[in-house]
């Protein structure tokens, strides 16, 4: 069927996009890793890749919205191809969300590419469908009368997931974070402040056409408003890296002298390893051995030290962290890092497919497999030393009750403050840093930074 869809559509962005809304759909790969993959093998141009990453996030992280938008004009949905769901929603969206392009240009192709990668009829049901939405316009949410479902549908967030965070923080939170997903994620960027200041930097990048301001959240961070930061000179150079602001929170957090020896748990690809490198010196016996549990991925965690030219203090070793203490003798480091794979909900930005392939069973499971790290890892660590736990996700389940767990059963340890900007300091609560996504519109966050005292 695919090989009756002409060589102009195939390369068309909104063809594109409804390719890669449809991978995305199915769980093969992740939004963000995926649209880059589409860009390079599509050969898009720069004004077609900023549509093409327009269509495809914005579709994705609208998708519960566009679906509830949709349902009154489609009779029968079971009969309905997914495909030709994912170009009703995609046409939809532009139609509702971008101005610019006119709603017969996205008709006109939306029937196009439904007559070529279908037939006559399939072309027939979307032009009447769109038709008939521009005539009598979307449902109103107001409809929905339970406000929770109408919270879920407002925001694009599965019911269990609006339930679970309006439990945390409320509806009125709840809403600010969920519609904070639909705008843009900008791009940031750690500077390696051994080489070059934040001033220094931003002026430089001011200078090749990328307008970039100072984060408020970190002293090391850069965002870039406009323009490609991994395309300067100071990136190529190795002396910035793209990371997202939170994150930059980490390495500070562990207070790390020159001379420690330093366990980054599960470290890949490398950007809290490449930070916590910075603060070491070989001579003075500084080192970070830095873990992944595939070696692919310590290929890339040397990739980014010899990048970012810290390679003299970065070791990286293929293990699963949760056999660390058979693997090192205990008290063997000053500082651990147990960064712990978790459900990524602090990510729903850069990657809004994570909100649909999560469910609440996850919330059974990762605890588990964090707190084995947290085991494990613990018992490398010297007396008086720190143990920095940190997440990419929002859930408590998986921040703060895993903390509290592990405190538990190890008195010999005790929380201590996160050293963090006093801009932070409301989102500490117990000595524990949560950032939330709509807070600074940056990457969803937790660290707890604890001491062994005995």
């Amino acid at each position: 069927m695919g090989k009756r869809v002409s060589a102009r559509i195939r390369k068309s962005v909104r063809y594109t996009a409804m390719q890669t809304i449809e991978r995305i759909d199915k769980g093969g790969a992740y939004s963000n890793l995926l649209l880059s993959e589409m860009i390079d093998k599509s050969n898009l141009s720069d004004q077609d890749s900023r549509l093409f990453t327009e269509l495809v996030y914005g579709t994705v992280s609208r998708k519960l919205l566009l679906e509830y938008f949709l349902k009154p004009f489609i009779k029968k949905p079971q009969k309905v191809d997914s495909w030709v769901k994912t170009l009703l929603n995609l046409s939809l969206y532009q139609s509702l969300y971008l101005d610019k392009i006119p709603d017969h240009a996205i008709i006109n192709e939306a029937v196009e590419i439904a007559k070529q990668r279908g037939n006559i009829g399939t072309s027939k049901f979307v032009n009447g469908v769109l038709r008939s939405i521009q005539r009598e316009g979307v449902p109103s949410i107001e409809a929905i009368k339970d406000p929770m479902e109408r919270l879920s549908i407002e925001t694009s967030m599965p019911l269990w997931l609006t339930q679970k965070l309006v439990t945390q923080i409320g509806m009125e939170e709840t809403q600010k974070l969920g519609l904070s997903l639909f705008e843009r994620s900008h791009a940031s960027a750690r500077v390696d402040v051994r080489f070059v200041n934040r001033s220094e930097a931003i002026e430089q990048l001011i200078e090749e056409e990328i307008d970039a301001v100072p984060s408020i959240v970190s002293p090391y961070g850069v965002i870039a408003e406009k323009g490609f930061i991994a395309g300067s000179t100071l990136f190529k150079e190795g002396h910035i890296t793209v990371q997202d602001e939170s994150s930059m929170l980490v390495a500070p957090a562990m207070q790390i002298e020159k001379q420690h020896k330093v366990l980054d748990a599960c470290a890949a690809p490398g950007g809290k390893t490449t930070h916590i490198a910075t603060y070491l010196d070989a001579e003075s016996g500084g080192l970070v051995t830095a873990l992944d549990i595939h070696q692919h991925k310590v290929k890339l965690i040397e990739e980014n030290a010899n990048r970012l030219r810290v390679e003299e203090v970065v070791a990286a070793e293929k293990m699963d962290a949760r056999a660390a203490k058979d693997n090192f003798p205990p008290e063997t480091f000053d500082r651990v890092l147990v960064d712990a794979p978790c459900s990524g909900l602090g990510l729903m930005r850069r990657k809004p497919d994570i909100k649909y392939h999560k469910s609440a069973e996850d919330f059974k499971q990762l605890p588990k497999i964090q707190l084995e790290i947290l085991e494990s890892t613990a018992q490398t660590l010297k007396q008086w030393g720190i143990m920095v736990y940190s997440t990419c996700t929002i859930a408590k389940e998986e921040n703060q009750e895993v903390v509290a767990a592990f405190l538990a059963k190890h008195p010999e340890f005790k929380k201590i403050d996160v050293a963090v900007n006093e801009i932070l300091d409301p989102s500490i609560e117990e000595q524990m840093l949560t950032i939330y996504p709509h807070q600074f519109l940056t990457d969803g966050f937790f660290i707890c930074c604890m001491q062994k005292v005995s």
